[in-house]
Order: structure tokens, then sequence, then C-alpha cells
């Protein structure tokens, strides 16, 4: 099984506020929805919750929750380590958010499909944990346009040697 975190970073690491993404970044909705279909997403509830139409489409959804164990169109597991349990050899399996699933599946994670944002937010109460000793694989830079107000480049990292 191959894990895969994907995440949109500003340049201090912040990922959210209030449980809101902190950049509407189309060219990276588009990235993470070409990514993702036809794989398994792993999410924590705050994360599910934020979806605005629940479970995303196309894809198996995997809630982790010690509370809920039920919720339309997921499969829902107590515990990172269990829901990947759950998961076949042959998966392809991304992480989606929040921070301390981001954080608890760093260590499990095969790569990074990060889109850094070329700015840091005044507001932020969520943040990525530090990648430093990740080597980077692949980058794609994008200037600031009418649709993306920040200069934002996507970054593929593979662990460090």
């Amino acid at each position: 099984m191959e894990v895969t975190i994907i995440a949109a970073v500003a340049k201090n690491r912040a990922i959210g506020y209030k449980n809101k993404l902190l950049y509407w970044l189309p060219n990276d909705m588009r990235r993470f929805k070409a990514l993702t279909t036809g794989h398994t997403i792993i999410m924590g509830r705050k994360t599910y919750d934020s979806l605005p139409k629940g479970a995303l489409p196309n894809r198996r959804n995997i809630v982790l929750s010690r509370r809920t164990k039920e919720l339309p169109g997921c499969e829902c597991y107590g515990s990172l380590q269990e829901a990947l349990h759950h998961c076949d050899a042959d998966e392809e399996v991304f992480i989606i958010g929040g921070a301390s699933i981001y954080t608890q599946a760093l260590p499990l994670a095969d790569r990074l499909c990060l889109t850094e944002v070329d700015d840091e937010p005044l507001k932020a109460d969520v943040f990525f944990p530090p990648y430093d000793n990740w080597r980077k694989e692949k980058e794609e830079t994008h200037a600031a346009d009418e649709k993306h107000a920040f200069r934002y480049s996507f970054v593929d990292y593979v662990r460090g040697e």
C-alpha cells in the first residue's frame, strides 16, 4: 500500500483557520481531484465536517472518529492504524487532513503532495507538521493570477536519505 499525504500549506506551514482551508486555489482543487479520484482518502472527523457536501464522490472515504461510527458514504474507524489495516496492499491511500491526522501519518507516509503557497496568513489555528527531512522530487511553480491570489508550487516529496 502506498500512503500519500496531500495538503495546501503556507510558508509557515499553516493549513487552516476555524475549520476552513486558508486558500481558495482552483488549480489545487483540480490537482487534488485528479490525484485522489478512484483511490482511498482518509480524514479526521473535523475535515469531514468541513466538506460542503459530505463524502467526496468516486473515492473510498474513510473518516477517523472515536465517537461516530456511521457517516453517509464513509467507513469510520477509531484510529489511523485500524483504518490502514482495512486497506488492501495494492491500494493507494491519500491522507487529506487535519493536522493531527497528518502528524500521525507522517512517519508512515511514502510521499507528500503539497501545494506550497507563497504567503504567511495573519490568522491560522492549524498547522502541518514539519517535513524538513523529506526530499523534493518534483516542483511546478505558478504565478499569482486572477483566480489565485498568491504564487504557489505543486511540490512532491519522498523520504530523505
